[in-house]
């Protein structure tokens, strides 16, 4: 049974209480770009998509978001449109009174830039930080209820702030925290409408963050919907997969109102597999149950039946998703009428590797894009992927100093908002950091800044390469 939520009204929709459970996509596009945006965000709602999010960094493109929002709804188009603000609560503001909803990001709304450091707080200097979050917090909220804006409380593991990661670690305690700050705000001062996200790129870390917030706001008396997504999930199989162990563990435990599959596709190309994923939770409900009884030697046999290659991705994924992730199994035989044995065994694979069960090869933690992205983010994809699968494939693949073989985490962000954050699961790092240039990582450190972007593909792979010889 789906958890009962609060209904928020974003636009002529409502999210939440006994609605339908909601998709979205985010454009790719430049906010600048009006022409392009507005053409975008009908692709997305033709697509099917209930909502559309834009990127809104600066005054500038959240000023646009009224030419935008005036071309959309001038096609009769009525999908809400929705501001992300990440750096500047100013910007938050502004699109509060030309949008449907807003979305701020906790760990940088207010808080200093994140620079990884370690700092040091009494309970009397902590609490004066909440104070100024609360202060440059109620006047938005105060412009949003008159503007008759929901806003979106998005919580992103890649970017939380150094005083919430110096006081609860990199967990999901710490996660929670940096989202109920805010939503205790909201509640003091009688704002109820909001949506909250927590988002990882990490499947494991995802799903035990949202759980755990659910116990924390059912504690406190809340009962916001929640939107769903693994960020960064990738693209093709990879991205479908992770995105169903995700978003599909969580849906069969009755927990999400509204969900997004971030691939690093064409933002259209994310709505049919939402609604897959939607359309598939009762079957994957008694999917789970059934493998969950048929876990034996702490391997999951999984029975199921399948239209297609993409179907039987996300139904796998989805019906054994949580049980993985708790480490009820460690290994997963799936069994399906009409397709191969090595078919079924290179998903069943996948899948352990998108719950974090064991890795199997490289795997590709690359965002979806959107107006912040700084180069051509599907290409570079393709030719890093290309590069990696040319080294696995030869005589010399991957090995670490002791000679073992390495299956590597490749971290392909278009911007820093999450670049560096997210780099904490990725072993490797390819961050835009400005209209082509490029910085390399290793981990959270940037290693290489600013290389031309027609090189940074060569001087990933040759840094990698000698950082493994170590």
């Amino acid at each position: 049974m789906r958890r009962k939520t609060r209904e928020v009204r974003v636009g002529g929709i409502a999210i939440g209480g006994n609605n339908p459970i909601r998709v979205q996509s985010m454009c790719t596009t430049s906010t600048m770009d009006t022409e392009g945006s507005v053409a975008q965000t009908l692709r997305i709602a033709k697509a099917g998509g209930e909502l559309v999010r834009l990127t809104t960094q600066g005054t500038r493109e959240a000023e646009n978001m009224r030419l935008i929002s005036e071309g959309v709804r001038s096609a009769g188009c009525q999908v809400p449109l929705v501001a992300d603000v990440h750096f500047n609560p100013n910007v938050a503001d502004v699109a509060a009174l030309y949008c449907e909803k807003v979305r701020i990001n906790p760990g940088n709304y207010v808080d200093a830039a994140r620079q990884f450091k370690h700092l040091e707080y009494t309970d009397e200097e902590y609490a004066e930080e909440l104070f100024k979050i609360e202060a440059r917090l109620v006047p938005f909220l105060n412009t949003c209820r008159e503007h008759q804006t929901a806003i979106r409380i998005g919580v992103n593991h890649g970017s939380l702030s150094d005083r919430i990661m110096s006081r609860y670690g990199d967990t999901p305690e710490g996660i929670v925290e940096s989202c109920m700050e805010f939503l205790r705000i909201c509640v003091k001062h009688r704002f109820m409408d909001v949506v909250i996200s927590i988002k990882a790129s990490n499947t494991v870390v995802m799903v035990q963050s949202v759980r755990l917030l659910v116990r924390e706001m059912e504690r406190e008396g809340m009962d916001f919907p929640l939107h769903l997504g693994v960020t960064e999930a990738g693209e093709g199989e990879d991205g479908r997969i992770k995105s169903a162990v995700g978003i599909g563990a969580l849906l069969t435990e009755g927990i999400g109102d509204t969900i997004r599959v971030s691939l690093s596709e064409e933002p259209e190309c994310e709505i049919p597999v939402a609604r897959k994923l939607v359309g598939f939770i009762d079957e994957c409900t008694r999917l789970r149950a059934a493998a969950k009884q048929s876990i034996e030697n702490d391997a999951i046999t999984l029975a199921l039946t399948a239209d297609s290659p993409e179907d039987l991705q996300l139904k796998a994924a989805m019906a054994v998703g949580a049980l993985l992730i708790d480490r009820k199994a460690t290994a997963l035989r799936i069994v399906c009428e009409g397709f191969e044995e090595d078919c079924l065994q290179s998903l069943s694979d996948n899948i352990l590797q998108a719950a974090r069960v064991k890795f199997v090869k490289t795997e590709y933690i690359s965002c979806p894009g959107c107006g912040r992205t700084l180069y051509g983010l599907q290409d570079t994809i393709a030719r890093i992927r290309a590069a990696v699968s040319e080294r696995e494939k030869s005589d010399h693949p991957f090995v670490n100093a002791a000679g073992e073989r390495v299956f590597l985490k490749i971290g392909i962000m278009g911007c820093i908002v999450n670049g560096p954050g997210e780099m904490a699961d990725a072993d490797y790092g390819y961050v835009g950091a400005a209209r082509g240039k490029i910085s390399l990582y290793k981990g959270r450190e940037c290693v290489e800044k600013n290389i031309p972007e027609e090189e940074a593909v060569e001087r990933l792979m040759a840094f990698i390469e000698n950082d493994l010889r170590q």
